[in-house]
């Protein structure tokens, strides 16, 4: 039968540091504050995060709520030791989940776990999350983060996302019962990847034979992770005013499903999305992927966005303006085929 030991145990000694998450939350109230818009508090050390939404303009509300996480695409930050934009990833799939229901991102809460919390690292993590926000126009109004030793291990951490925004009653995405037989797709250029794809991508780069930080193939002066680490965009400023002026009918955003899975959503049944593949050609970093990997084109067309992020229903008398404000907002945008009937 064991003995009882003698010595008494501590939680730093179970390896989890108090004293490093403190000094954390010390370092994210001025990050914090960046991301401050009106209705929003950003300070940090409640038990919660409190938003008014009178403040923020809204009359007769709904609430629409989102989150997501990187994924995989996280592995190739850590094991490259590129930290600073993974944060913005992290943003931009929750909040462009959202405003394709026509919503306004208004505040962002993170989860960030690891297995031994390193203040400065993590920092950077929330910098880029901040940074996002910024882009989003939403507030970071608070967090968590998890010191949890034996559920990871090294370096590794994991990242969610928790974002709620608003739209007035009546303004909601999709509008399936205005939606024709007709009516054009319009696509909204995406910078890579996004965070879609990543297991695959990392089994296509491990048959390349090349390094993290080998050159990249695809792209110029930049390297393998440099290129591949290249953030999710955020649409929320370019797009959102579009929406608030009528000219969209519905919006897809391009994530895991790539553009087999998500245009069905926004669509009524007896719709389908007619995407004319000849309309656009995939940037590079794709081509790459189907030549290395010998990816046959459904299987691109499933896993990865192709270089289409959003996938927006437009009149087609709206769709010359919508592509031109689009355009004017800093986008590449295109008509990239049109609803037809089903069968």
């Amino acid at each position: 039968m064991s003995k009882p030991h003698d010595t008494s145990l501590s939680y730093a000694q179970a390896g989890v540091s108090i004293d490093a998450g403190d000094q954390l939350v010390g370092r994210l109230r001025s990050i914090t504050k960046k991301t401050n818009r009106a209705g929003a508090d950003t300070g940090l050390g409640g038990f919660g995060g409190a938003f008014d939404l009178g403040a923020a303009g809204y009359t007769n509300p709904i609430l629409i709520s989102g989150t997501d996480g990187v994924g995989t695409k996280l592995s190739v930050a850590v094991n490259s030791d590129n930290l600073d934009r993974v944060g913005i990833d992290l943003v931009a799939m929750c909040v462009n989940d959202i405003l394709a229901q026509g919503a306004e991102p208004l505040f962002f809460l993170d989860y960030f776990a690891c297995s031994k919390l390193d203040p400065d690292s993590a920092s950077i993590v929330i910098e880029g999350i901040a940074c996002g926000c910024v882009n989003a126009g939403c507030a970071l109004i608070g967090g968590e983060t998890a010191e949890m030793p034996g559920m990871y291990s090294g370096k590794d951490f994991d990242l969610a996302g928790f974002v709620v925004g608003a739209a007035e009653k009546g303004a909601l995405l999709p509008r399936k019962g205005s939606m024709k037989t007709g009516d054009l797709l319009v696509a909204i250029g995406s910078s890579g990847p996004h965070s879609n794809g990543y297991s695959l991508i990392r089994a296509v780069v491990e048959r390349s034979g090349l390094e993290w930080t080998s050159p990249a193939p695809f792209a110029s002066n930049m390297t393998m992770a440099e290129a591949l680490l290249t953030p999710t965009k955020i649409y929320v400023r370019s797009l959102l005013p579009i929406i608030h002026a009528g000219y969209i009918k519905g919006v897809a955003h391009i994530t895991g499903g790539g553009l087999i899975d998500n245009p069905p959503r926004m669509l009524p049944e007896h719709l389908v999305a007619n995407i004319d593949y000849a309309s656009w050609d995939m940037p590079p970093v794709f081509h790459w992927l189907a030549e290395i990997g010998h990816i046959e084109d459904q299987e691109m067309q499933r896993t990865f966005n192709c270089g289409i992020g959003m996938l927006c229903v437009v009149a087609p008398d709206k769709a010359d303006e919508v592509i031109r404000q689009l355009r004017a907002n800093g986008e590449t945008a295109w008509i990239a085929g049109k609803l037809d009937s089903v069968g």
